[in-house]
């Protein structure tokens, strides 16, 4: 499958949430009325607004101390560790964590409008990797019956607050391995309206059992595929850095035809201007 020019969709901004700026390595983000600088990688250019400024906004500032945890340092003294935001008729519950992420992945607004386009009432819909829940909870208020899986116990209790927040009728919690119980449903002859995938670039499974997604690519997708009913959609995102839209394009062509993927970046723009990368975006309809 020739790319000749890299498709781009954007996460849009909501009332409740913004990327003000983004540069040298770190991002500034409004969400609700909480403001918080976070690192990231691809933030590799100037940002539109000087620093001094950036922590004069901000109330927390998380500051690595490894390659994946840190701490946040306050900048506010009456900053909450603790706050609620909207989207849409939808709640939820952010909080500081370890590993610089609030609970939200804000660039997945771009996947959530097309879920709200795809899903209607009575539809099935299984979430690999459903951290907390924002997709599933799109895909619920939308009437369909999801199934969301996560192997962290407390990421299913943190969905299922939101789902409370939201004043939504109850999802199916899988406390489990993705693949392992996406491989079980196929056993199960189990079929769904819709998959959505959004998983690590690396981890460490339920038994501490190591998770490369370069690994695991070749069988998420024929797993996905094999559970996929005639129609349904399947979504793909993948931040590992050692998977190119190329890799997924190899992938998905043993399973779909051309004029069944849409294979992309995803990317949010700033306040200031500044577009930011936040990885690579599959979607495919049976």
């Amino acid at each position: 499958m020739a790319h000749e020019k890299i498709l781009r969709e954007y996460g849009e901004s909501w009332p409740d949430y913004q990327l003000l700026d983004a540069g040298n390595g770190k991002k500034l983000e409004r969400w609700g009325q909480l403001i918080t600088i976070r690192p990231d990688l691809q933030a590799d250019f100037k940002p539109g607004w000087p620093f001094a400024e950036w922590q004069s906004l901000a109330a927390w500032e998380f500051e690595e101390q490894s390659s994946t945890q840190g701490r946040w340092k306050k900048l506010k003294a009456d900053a909450p560790e603790h706050w609620l935001i909207a989207y849409q008729n939808l709640n939820f519950g952010l909080k500081l964590t370890k590993f610089k992420h609030v609970g939200l992945f804000p660039e997945q607004q771009a996947n959530w409008r097309f879920i709200k386009e795809q899903v209607s009432a009575g539809k099935k819909v299984l979430n690999l990797f459903a951290y907390t829940g924002a997709a599933s909870l799109v895909a619920c208020e939308a009437g369909a019956d999801v199934v969301h899986v996560d192997s962290v116990k407390q990421m299913l209790g943190w969905a299922n607050e939101n789902r409370e927040r939201s004043h939504l009728s109850d999802i199916h919690w899988v406390l489990e391995d993705a693949l392992k119980f996406a491989l079980r449903e196929v056993k199960r002859g189990k079929h769904y309206d819709g998959i959505i995938m959004d998983p690590p670039a690396w981890g460490l499974g339920v038994k501490g059992e190591k998770w490369k997604l370069e690994h695991q690519l070749s069988g998420l997708m024929a797993t996905a595929y094999e559970l996929m009913n005639p129609g349904a959609f399947l979504i793909l995102n993948t931040y590992s850095p050692k998977i190119e839209l190329a890799d997924l394009a190899k992938s998905a062509e043993l399973y779909f035809q051309a004029n069944q993927l849409e294979i992309k970046q995803l990317w949010m723009q700033s306040k200031t201007g500044k577009e930011l990368f936040c990885g690579n975006l599959l979607r495919a309809i049976k």
